[in-house]
């Protein structure tokens, strides 16, 4: 093969964000060990979000590629895979806003903290578009292994330590598991690693209902639903969540998650098309199992980082649903709501971080009269809060609206259901913080507010936080009202998609135009 035919099948024009991404991370590094520790921290992590925007915007011109197969099949930089890789290189520019100040309070380097954030980045993307097995599994544990070390950063803080070993030890079990079930599809399809040549191979072995395969597919789910805290396999979730960094929870609780579901769409669709009812039902059993026990335990919880753990197992049994009814409207919804679910998860971690730097806890009771002391800090979290209960117009509303209402067109209706229940649910425990900031009356403050020190914006690393917050708010807010760039982003992703056309079992109408063409009236306002 000359060196013009292999340029050509390596196609890396498809991976310009991810090397974007590399360039920033090697300078980082580089000018860390040039300029030292302590004048690396004042640029270091404004390089790495302007790298990281400058991939979000090259992602625009990988938009509809003629050929975005890359690497030799390895890589497939279809649309699909467009998004999410947009998606979490976002939410690592978002979560480094909100990283500064912590990290130099922790009295840990930052150089090095961006160097683990960018390569977890680096994991996740190229995970979205993993199209063979060694691809997938080595994107998997390049996110895995650097979430692992994000988690114990804080390494003079015991409860970090003990969030990393938890982390680390129920993961690598997950690994283990999941590559069983690769290396099972590798077997059975006579050594293929490519996941169309595996499913073809499979299917003309007259294998593709055999109890090795199922096998497969349940090792396969169990490890993307580690990655995705979908019950049962949450139980990392809450305790790393209170232990960790609260910036790196930020991280996972939206690049991870969102690198979980770009894996279980790619896998799941492309792997096993021959056992589509089965998997289907196995996430329908998860996604109900998620949305019960994420709302219904979070009800209990004490502390912020706990609450929105468990808020988090719930959100991911709503998205499960787009995934589980396998339309043109399921895809396009869950893909919707993981666009805004990144505004308004990050908007409430940096509400929690900017109250925990200035208190020093998380506890919900401490939060209690919060408005008269921090009003911005007071509206930003509880926009968010409110938004991720779904209350109209903010982007929460219209996320939760088109999942449930892609399930109700195709059919679904004990999820829907069961969503619009556990909505109602999550009702109690978001109000109950926004009511603990803003009805209390003077006399109620906790002792956290009554103490509250100076606003000061001009502490190194407090204006990047401010700009976060603002930014979730603004984005929060505007993106329920002004959302027909979202949808149109959202429905493209998924109707140019090849390997979604080809497998979707109804060619239904996509829900948001469903819903369009019955309420031309709602549409038109927005």
């Amino acid at each position: 093969m000359d060196f013009a035919s292999l340029a050509a099948q390596l196609n890396t024009e498809v991976i310009l964000p991810e090397l974007i991404v590399t360039a920033t991370l090697l300078l980082v590094v580089v000018g860390d060990l040039i300029v030292g520790r302590a004048a690396s921290s004042k640029w270091t992590p404004y390089v790495s979000i302007v790298g990281l925007l400058a991939a979000v915007g090259s992602l625009y011109f990988l938009w509809d590629a003629p050929n975005p197969i890359s690497f030799l099949g390895s890589f497939n930089g279809d649309n699909l895979s467009i998004v999410f890789r947009g998606i979490i290189a976002l939410s690592a520019a978002v979560t480094i806003l909100m990283s500064i100040r912590y990290v130099e309070q922790s009295g840990t380097s930052l150089a090095e903290y961006l160097t683990i954030l960018l390569t977890a980045t680096i994991g996740g993307m190229f995970l979205s578009g993993a199209d063979e097995l060694v691809m997938i599994f080595v994107s998997l544990e390049t996110l895995s292994i650097s979430s692992y070390l994000l988690t114990g950063y804080t390494k003079r803080d015991p409860r970090s330590n003990e969030a990393a070993l938890k982390y680390l030890l129920i993961g690598a079990s997950s690994s283990a598991i999941f590559l069983y079930g690769l290396s099972l599809l590798y077997g059975l399809s006579g050594g293929q690693t490519n996941l169309n040549d595996i499913a073809a191979s499979i299917i003309t072995a007259g294998l593709g209902q055999s109890i090795a395969v199922v096998i497969a597919l349940v090792f396969a789910i169990a490890g993307i639903a580690f990655k995705i805290a979908a019950v049962p396999f949450h139980q990392w979730t809450p305790d790393v969540y209170e232990g960790s960094p609260t910036p790196v929870v930020a991280f996972l609780s939206v690049g991870s998650k969102a690198a979980g579901f770009a894996l279980a769409t790619r896998l799941l669709v492309t792997a096993f098309p021959y056992l589509t009812e089965q998997w289907h039902f196995v996430l329908t059993a998860l996604a109900i199992l998620s949305m019960i026990l994420g709302n219904v335990v979070a009800l209990a919880q004490t502390s912020m980082k706990r609450l929105l753990a468990y808020s988090s197992i719930g959100q991911a049994g709503f998205v499960m649903i787009g995934l589980v009814i396998g339309t043109d409207a399921g895809y396009s919804s869950m893909i919707f709501y993981l666009l805004v679910y990144l505004f308004m998860n990050l908007g409430a971690f940096t509400g929690v971080i900017l109250f925990s730097l200035r208190t020093g806890t998380d506890q919900i009771s401490e939060y209690s009269g919060l408005y008269q002391k921090d009003p911005l800090l007071t509206l930003g979290l509880s926009i968010c809060l409110l938004s991720l209960w779904g209350i109209p117009p903010l982007a929460g509303f219209f996320g939760k609206l088109y999942l449930f209402w892609a399930g109700w067109q195709a059919g679904a209706y004990g999820l829907v259901l069961l969503g619009l229940i556990t909505s109602v649910i999550s009702i109690y425990y978001y109000i109950r913080v926004v009511k603990m900031m803003v009805v209390k009356e003077p006399q109620e403050m906790s002792d956290a507010v009554l103490n509250y020190p100076e606003i000061r914006w001009n502490l190194p690393g407090m204006r990047p936080l401010q700009v976060g917050l603002i930014l979730s708010l603004i984005a929060t807010s505007i993106t329920g009202i002004l959302s027909n760039p979202l949808f149109t982003l959202s429905n493209e992703s998924v109707t140019k998609t090849p390997m979604l056309q080809a497998t979707v079992e109804a060619k239904k109408p996509v829900a948001i135009q469903g819903f369009a063409d019955e309420n031309p009236r709602v549409m038109a306002k927005l």
